[in-house]
């Protein structure tokens, strides 16, 4: 069939189905594309032909193939009309079920206190697509209305061919989550969601034309009040430039060194970890130079920001696939993380301070050297793949604040700027030992998309107040598109290995453009005096 004009259009069905001889089912794949399997109910009144709306489909300008295949029984397909469908006017709210839905998902009424007439219901695989009319091209506000009552799920969407992840948080309800911003075309555009792990429901969107935004506003002050001039300097700094360009990072120096043999630039940000400083690696024979190669970054002009992957502290299985070096893992340990925080008398429990206290003597040797350090214990703990994160938010926010308190109080850290990593509003431990939050976001081989629904899940997290930075991703945004999102990631900082050298996640050519982007800082764009400049600290 040909049609003017790509877009959705409704399909309808003239068939012929024997007297007498009950429903019959085909189905039908548009442009090689399986679309769905219909039910052919029989003709009323005992005809026997009868003309059926279908369905819904995305057809090009210009020819396209629909073909049908026999299902169950006999019966003949007379004729095929298709008629543009009307779209919702902008500013407007779309029904998952007057979408186009494939594979598994499904239209169900079965649950209650959706709108509309039904909701779309993902089991596996398939895909919903929707077809929103702009007045204007520019970014879109998405709200989603979902249901999801049996753990956190996440969806893929896919929107005029770029890709994003949405979490949808457990709900035992009807409720909405902000699905970030979406760059769309005047005119016709789709938005397809296509499944992850698990059951979930998609009721509705919403879409609105943004608003201009207002100008952050944070305070320049660490939450340590005690923190040293080079802290509160750069503190100052990294307020200064948020919102205004993005700061590169990588992990290891290996990489970093990396980066500035491909590009003629070094990342701004060096990341490193404090993993081999775990006593009960270091047990084992484990050492480290990375407190080392950290104070000479510093020297040389870079920022510096650890991870640490905290070895459990007793327990350890060390058996082929759970060894002992992989104690940071929820699998390769028996350690209750839980357990411990109960009972402060416990061994488990001054296994946990003497940990801390050995992780602080090399921090100590940071804020010796005059080296602040964006801290990021804990990180990725509602994965729950790392021990501190197994038993839950609860045990994880404890942890973190105890963490905190005994650098703070008993060890006297003051060079610490102090990075939450988790987007979840029941995983966040408080404002008051929180300087930036921050998402690991691992999107898919050469997908550069700005990320901006988990940039504005953490701005919408912390109320503005906070900055948030990209603690980990593969793909690195592109910054065209960093910018035309307000996607204002403080930081990315891109893992190591293949994630930054197999040119399949970042192409060189990619990593060229991000490197000598003018919204992108390099090491050798830092002021001078970053840690000392008195005009960035607190005023």
């Amino acid at each position: 069939m040909n049609v003017p004009t790509a877009g959705l259009y409704k399909l309808s069905l003239g068939y012929y189905i024997p007297a007498n001889t009950g429903s019959k089912d085909t189905s039908f794949e548009v442009n090689g594309t399986m679309a769905e399997s219909i039910t052919l109910v029989p003709p009323p009144g005992g005809a026997v032909v009868n003309e059926k709306l279908v369905s819904k489909i995305m057809l090009n300008a210009g020819t396209n193939e629909v073909t049908f295949s026999r299902g169950w029984g006999y019966y003949g397909i007379e004729y095929v009309k298709v008629e543009f469908a009307s779209l919702p006017a902008t500013n407007s709210k779309i029904e998952a079920e007057d979408g186009v839905i494939t594979g598994e998902v499904s239209t169900e009424t079965a649950s209650t206190g959706y709108s509309g007439t039904g909701y779309a219901a993902f089991k596996g695989t398939g895909s919903l697509t929707l077809a929103y009319d702009a007045a204007s091209s520019g970014l879109y506000n998405l709200a989603i209305g979902y249901s999801n009552p049996n753990s956190d799920k996440k969806t893929h969407m896919v929107v005029n061919g770029q890709t994003s992840e949405i979490s949808l948080p457990t709900t035992a309800s009807n409720t909405e989550v902000s699905g970030g911003k979406l760059m769309l075309n005047s005119g016709n555009n789709t938005i397809q969601f296509n499944p992850d792990l698990g059951q979930y429901h998609i009721d509705y969107i919403k879409l609105s034309a943004v608003l201009p935004l207002k100008l952050h506003q944070i305070e320049k002050k660490p939450v340590n009040p005690d923190a040293t001039m080079e802290t509160e300097a750069l503190m100052g700094y990294l307020v200064d430039v948020y919102g205004d360009k993005i700061l590169s990072g990588q992990h290891t120096l290996e990489d970093a060194q990396w980066i500035k043999d491909q590009t003629g630039k070094y990342p701004a940000m060096l990341s490193t970890d404090m993993m081999d400083y775990s006593p009960s690696r270091v047990e084992h024979g484990a050492t480290s130079t990375e407190v080392d190669k950290a104070i000479q970054w510093a020297k040389e002009g870079g920022i510096v920001t650890f991870v640490w992957h905290w070895n459990a502290p007793k327990g350890l299985h060390d058996i082929p696939g759970k060894e002992w070096y992989r104690g940071f893992y929820t699998e390769a340990t028996t350690f209750d993380v839980q357990y411990a925080l109960n009972h402060p008398e416990s061994e488990e429990y001054q296994l946990i301070l003497r940990d801390i206290d050995a992780i602080a003597a090399q921090l100590k040797r940071l804020q010796d050297a005059h080296v602040p350090v964006l801290w990021r214990p804990l990180h990725e703990a509602e994965g729950r793949w790392f021990w501190w994160g197994a038993q839950g938010p609860d045990s994880a926010k404890q942890l973190y604040r105890i963490m905190y308190d005994r650098l703070t109080h008993y060890h006297h850290l003051n060079n610490l700027i102090w990075v939450w990593n988790s987007e979840s509003p029941e995983w966040y431990p408080g404002d008051d030992v929180v300087d930036i939050v921050s998402v690991d976001i691992y999107n898919p081989a050469a997908n550069y998309g700005p990320s901006i629904g988990k940039y504005d899940s953490l701005v919408n997290l912390v109320q503005d107040k906070k900055l948030v930075g990209l603690s980990e991703n593969g793909p690195i945004g592109d910054p065209e598109l960093l910018q035309a999102y307000s996607a204002h990631w403080l930081f990315f900082t891109t893992w190591t290995g293949d994630f930054v050298r197999n040119g399949q996640y970042n192409s060189l050519d990619h990593l060229i453009k991000v490197f000598n982007s003018d919204y992108v800082i390099t090491r050798d764009e830092l002021p001078q005096d970053l840690f000392t400049s008195s005009k960035n600290e607190a005023e």
